[in-house]
């Protein structure tokens, strides 16, 4: 297991503190709790698809405007 130097504010490390589960070490809280916060942002990245092709920014939220326009049109 490596070994880290970490500098945290007083305020976090009291965070950390007041999350520890019974019998936990503050090492094993401060893991848990950054194993956690790191799988909750990972879960908020949009999709590898999301972005993919050409077009204006809102065609997913006005698609219908824009097919009737083009139906118009020609």
């Amino acid at each position: 297991m490596a070994r880290r130097t970490v500098n945290l504010p007083d305020s976090v490390e009291a965070l950390a503190r007041s999350l520890a589960e019974d019998g936990e070490s503050f090492s094993a809280t401060v893991s848990r709790l950054i194993e956690a916060g790191a799988r909750a942002t990972r879960g908020r990245r949009r999709p590898s698809y999301v972005g993919m092709g050409e077009g204006p920014e809102d065609l997913a939220r006005d698609a219908e405007r824009y097919l009737r326009e083009l139906v118009t049109i020609r």
